[in-house]
């Protein structure tokens, strides 16, 4: 490669990523962020010029150069991007660019600068027997995301313990927000100072897990949802994982992340490779900038669901294990009649599987409880016109199962014992070829028997002790890499089959698994008053049609709290709507109004599913608002949500911003003057109200006076 100083510029989307390519080493970011325009070579020579780093006190007498790849021959003290060695050897490896390109086209030898959206670099050190490349992109939406891939290209083994790249942020960048969470509650936002040292989170559930850091941020002080500029990373992976934020002594602050591999996990033999998870990262002035990053660019894929996403029923509250078919007949009568288009039969419909302690892992239609197979009540369903859909856990198994006394070499296990057991089974290994092909082939079976055109893809408990027979040594990488390869494959298979990825609830979400799924399951908490915040939060990673997102029972199966219909319906259309409610027990006036609220959101849904996440920061903690604009500006949707007591009685105003600042829109409440609000009501409530898109953004229109754990749903519409 030349010596001469080499600039590579990315933009898209109002977002610039310039990195310094020059004198064959790494991709070092000298920007990311806001858009610098097209730049010249000058340009970037005086950027590299003025963000060089003087020689400090005590420090290198060359600055450590932090490359994407973070390298610490260069005297970077941080977290180094690659770790491993060759018993010992070859752990500190010093990399020489040997090719660049750019949107396929080799670079120019003699340096420059070239605009363009991908980046792939090739680079080796000969001495330490590796070969690295990196693809670095700025895709559709302005999200910036990167992976290696690792080479051993000498005549040893390679034992890889990490590989993880990193981008810089600014020293203005002082405040970090991530996500915590449990079971029934995920999704928590959590902030803290950007501090000295590494903020480290790791993953280690062999699943994404309920307390996954999913973006880790790093803002301006104060940072909200409309104001502030905001940088996150995100790793795109449903194994165990790492997200970190790091400050060194000499002040560089760093977002990175990967996979999080076991020991021995991924051991190169000569000539085999290893390719990272996709790192991405989202700028913006805002969080809903940074969200809305992500959502155009899973919107710009091909298989991307369309916005017509059919209403579902989930039987599972209504009947758990106990399934019959009269019963179940019944209920798809009542959700037809509803206006519900898919109706999927949960966990119970085989083997022994009368409760969760036998049966799982035989996929076979059990006789006990369907002695004619699925077929009648396939029939019955899909001749109502609804789609039909089947639960299934497929890297799970129970011990008492067939398969499990068959092949108890096929349960994940490690140290000569088996794991502790949850929810009463074990982790089936899919990394087993025989294994994969017996799950596979018994899923196309049934796939193929029925006209199943969805699949709730359940992963109940973690991978602990997840080691591979007989040796035990781990198997969460090859895992992860084998249920993806079994969703693709099932597709592949079964044109226009779709698949949740459903993990505990909420455990498994992630863009990794999203490049395979068609939808997440949030939660298995379906209490509204969690899933507002539940909701809220998940947005920040994934569009709302991608959120399955039901109506409840009005006695949450969770919590024991009990809404009324309005406030869980008000709060389950910002998703991808579905019931799981026994409507056998609902009365006339309830599945009534239920059949309301569907036919709103199946008359909103080709524009609610593709429209700009807006949420509205509001000083008082009672209160949740926000909702989604058109892309094309001509109608919104917007939810009020008391969430607790008010410390006031009134002056709530409700501010819609994201509108056409200059047209003119009216604002309506969805049920106004019907069975469904029982509040006190402002008076511009009953005829709606006419403003500007600016009056509406600042000022807004009073709220009404609600208890707590009720919603108001307004509906604003462009006037011409």
């Amino acid at each position: 490669m030349a010596t001469a100083p080499m600039f590579v510029s990315l933009r898209r989307d109002a977002v610039s990523v310039l990195m310094d390519v020059s004198a064959g080493r790494l991709p070092a970011l000298l920007h990311w962020g806001a858009d610098l325009g097209s730049l010249s070579f000058d340009d970037a020579a005086a950027i590299a010029s003025a963000t060089r780093a003087p020689v400090a006190p005590n420090m290198p007498d060359v600055p450590p150069r932090l490359a994407i790849l973070p390298e610490a021959h260069t005297g970077w003290t941080g977290r180094p991007g690659l770790q491993g060695s060759r018993a010992g050897r070859d752990w500190s490896p010093s990399f020489a660019v040997s090719a660049l390109t750019l949107d396929g086209d080799p670079l120019p030898p003699e340096g420059g600068i070239a605009e363009g959206h991908a980046l792939i670099v090739h680079a080796t050190d000969p001495q330490a027997g590796l070969a690295l490349s990196l693809e670095i992109a700025l895709t559709a939406g302005g999200l910036l995301r990167s992976r290696a891939t690792l080479t051993n290209t000498g005549a040893q083994p390679y034992q890889l313990d990490a590989l993880t790249l990193a981008y810089p942020v600014p020293d203005r960048a002082a405040t970090l927000l991530d996500f915590a969470g449990r079971w029934g509650y995920e999704r928590v936002p959590q902030r803290r100072d950007f501090t000295v040292g590494t903020h480290l989170r790791e993953g280690r559930h062999g699943r994404t897990g309920a307390d996954a850091a999913t973006i880790l941020h790093a803002g301006v002080p104060g940072f909200g949802f409309a104001q502030g500029d905001v940088w996150g990373v995100h790793v795109g992976w449903s194994g165990n994982h790492v997200h970190y934020a790091e400050q060194i002594l000499t002040g560089e602050r760093v977002l990175g992340g990967g996979e999080l591999l076991l020991p021995g996990e991924v051991i190169l033999a000569p000539g085999e490779e290893y390719t990272s998870p996709w790192l991405y990262g989202s700028y913006g002035v805002g969080l809903d900038a940074v969200a809305h990053r992500f959502h155009r660019f899973l919107r710009a894929r091909p298989q991307h669901p369309d916005a017509q996403r059919p209403v579902t029923l989930n039987v599972w509250e209504a009947v758990y294990f106990a399934h019959a078919l009269e019963p179940l007949c019944e209920l798809a009568d009542l959700a037809a009649a509803a206006g519900v288009e898919r109706f999927v039969l949960d966990d119970g419909w085989f083997s022994s599987r009368r409760d969760d302690t036998s049966g799982l892992g035989d996929w076979f239609v059990s006789t006990q409880v369907w002695p004619a197979g699925l077929g009648p009540l396939v029939e019955h369903v899909t001749g109502l016109g609804l789609q039909f859909g089947l639960w299934f856990e497929p890297e799970m198994v129970n011990l008492d199962s067939d398969v499990a006394r068959a092949h108890p070499e096929w349960v994940m296990a490690t140290g000569g014992r088996l794991p502790v057991a949850s929810r009463h089974q074990q982790v089936l290994n899919l990394g087993i070829p025989e294994c994969y092909a017996y799950v596979r082939d018994a899923m196309d079976a049934l796939l193929t028997a029925y006209p199943i055109s969805y699949i709730k893809w359940d992963h109940n408990r973690d991978l602990s002790d997840a080691g591979t027979s007989p040796e035990g040594r781990p198997g969460v990488h090859a895992q992860t890499l084998a249920a993806y390869r079994l969703m693709a494959e099932l597709k592949q298979r079964h044109p226009g089959l779709e698949i949740e990825s459903c993990s505990s609830g909420g455990s498994r979400v992630d863009l990794g698994v999203a490049e395979y799924t068609d939808r997440v399951w949030v939660s298995d908490n379906i209490d509204p008053l969690d899933r507002q915040q539940m909701l809220r939060w998940t947005t920040q990673l994934l569009p709302p049609e991608l959120l399955g997102s039901h109506i409840a029972s009005g006695r949450s199966h969770v919590t024991g709290r009990s809404h009324d219909l309005s406030f869980r319906a008000a709060t389950a259309l910002f998703g991808h709507l579905g019931i799981e409610w026994d409507l056998r027990a609902a009365s006339a006036e309830e599945r009534a109004e239920l059949a309301e609220w569907i036919a709103f959101y199946r008359a909103q849904r080709s524009w609610l599913l593709r429209g700009d996440l807006v949420r509205v920061d509001v000083p008082d903690p009672s209160v949740i608002l926000g909702g989604i604009v058109a892309a094309d500006r001509s109608r919104a949707l917007f939810s009020y949500a008391v969430v607790a007591t008010p410390t006031v009685t009134l002056g709530s105003r409700i501010r819609m911003p994201g509108l056409d600042a200059e047209r003119r829109y009216r604002v309506v409440p969805f049920g106004a003057g019907s069975s469904l609000w029982s509040f006190a009501a402002p008076p511009w409530w009953g005829e709606g109200v006419v403003g500007s898109g600016a009056m509406l953004a600042a000022i807004g229109v009073e709220a009404p006076v609600m208890p707590p754990e009720h919603a108001a749903i307004l509906l604003v519409e462009a006037v011409e």
